[in-house]
């Protein structure tokens, strides 16, 4: 190994958009390619995200892997040291703390890939994700088909009365909108 790349930090890399962009499937795809180069990767999600499975990560197209739930990020720090890779789900659901994570295991040289909401069901940066954006190697901003005009959807819309931020939901609950048609609906609910 070169001194060069002994400093070398490990890269942070963001997987974000609405829901139903198709995050969850990307992040699974990369994990699989990783796993095809015999990397070692340890996978984690929120463990209040219980919507499809407890121990797994789930896309809406019902593809799966296996992840650690956590509640408290610092296991992710504890339990990933032989890690070359960390895969975290649904990050947005994280406090503050997940931005430190990041960069602790960054410094220690394991990549980490994270997904999650951008923007919550309001249009507002969701929780920790604009940090994690900003601190960031590569940004993949994906993107759903609205379901009111088939443009691209860059918000998450909910359907229901529920105000709280963190609300698990599925279509049933949720549509992904463009920012025009976004406009429309929150604008019939004022």
């Amino acid at each position: 190994m070169s001194a060069q790349n002994q400093n070398k930090a490990g890269n942070i890399e963001v997987i974000c958009g609405s829901m139903f962009a198709g995050k969850t499937e990307l992040l699974i795809k990369r994990i699989e390619q990783a796993k095809k180069n015999n990397l070692n990767v340890w996978v984690f999600k929120p463990k209040i995200d219980i919507r499809y499975n407890k121990s797994k990560i789930v896309s809406h197209d019902k593809n799966e892997f296996n992840a650690t739930p956590v509640i408290d990020v610092n296991e992710i720090v504890k339990l990933s040291k032989s890690s070359q890779l960390v895969v975290i789900d649904e990050a947005q659901f994280f406090d503050k703390k997940i931005i430190e994570v990041c960069i602790a295991l960054s410094k220690r040289k394991i990549d980490i890939i994270l997904a999650g909401l951008d923007l919550d069901y309001l249009g507002n940066p969701f929780g920790p994700m604009p940090k994690l954006m900003k601190i960031a190697n590569k940004i993949s901003h994906l993107h759903a088909i609205c379901d009111i005009c088939k443009k691209k959807a860059y918000h998450t819309y909910r359907k229901t009365k529920n105000n709280k931020t963190i609300f698990l939901g599925e279509k049933e609950e949720y549509l992904a909108l463009c920012k025009k048609c976004f406009k429309l609906k929150m604008n019939q609910n004022d």
